[in-house]
């Protein structure tokens, strides 16, 4: 299976693409992580994307597309991936499939989770992730341990710098001007499937399997 998920900030596309990871084991990529450890490991190329994601904007074409291209190469996705967080602009989706061309490979679907912005809002803002193991946490849902600190191994919960309410706002206009376009570009191939991302986990879990089913 390959597939992308797809959706504005907040809307659940990494907690959905680990779920269907489970299910199907189909590798989960995240666009994000990548960047997050290259930024948190200082490489040239977080040192770079730094500069962009500290301020809500996107992570210039060029870098992501070779960042993807090394990542799916990996043995691992050999049997499938979830691509989750990329392509975020028409002219990446346009490189991603001259990619796909030349390794000989197709997708399946992409999966558009449709979420209202304010409720996308407050979910992030609410955000908070373990400084030592990853693990998020939702303070608005009731996820967050008292005193701050991760169940899981006890580490520290901070805020990313991305998920502050004023660059949560900015993201979202980004998002809106750079990347639901990208939505129609999928549209037009026959490959979109769009599930709405309001209430549990399980219940927009449920409508996106369902979605793949048909495709």
């Amino acid at each position: 299976m390959r597939v992308l998920i797809m959706g504005a900030p907040g809307a659940g596309k990494g907690t959905q693409a680990k779920l269907l990871e489970e299910q199907t084991g189909a590798i989960h990529v995240s666009t994000g992580d990548m960047l997050r450890a290259a930024v948190g490991a200082d490489t040239a190329l977080g040192h770079e994307a730094r500069k962009y994601m500290d301020r809500g904007l996107l992570v210039p074409d060029d870098v992501m597309i070779g960042l993807i291209a090394e990542r799916l190469a990996a043995t691992d996705c050999g049997p499938g991936y979830i691509l989750d967080g990329f392509p975020r602009t028409v002219p990446q989706a346009k490189a991603f499939d001259t990619l796909l061309k030349q390794t000989g490979q197709s997708l399946d679907a992409a999966l558009n989770i449709a979420l209202p912005q304010e409720v996308a809002v407050e979910r992030l803002a609410g955000r908070r992730v373990c400084r030592t193991c990853g693990t998020i946490f939702q303070a608005r849902e009731g996820g967050t341990p008292k005193g701050g600190r991760c169940e899981r191994c006890g580490g520290p919960l901070l805020q990313r710098d991305d998920d502050r309410e004023e660059t949560i706002r900015k993201r979202m206009e980004v998002y809106a001007r750079e990347t639901a376009p990208v939505l129609e570009h999928y549209r037009k191939q026959g490959l979109l499937r769009e599930v709405s991302g309001t209430g549990t986990r399980e219940d927009v879990f449920a409508r996106l399997t369902a979605s793949l089913r048909g495709a």
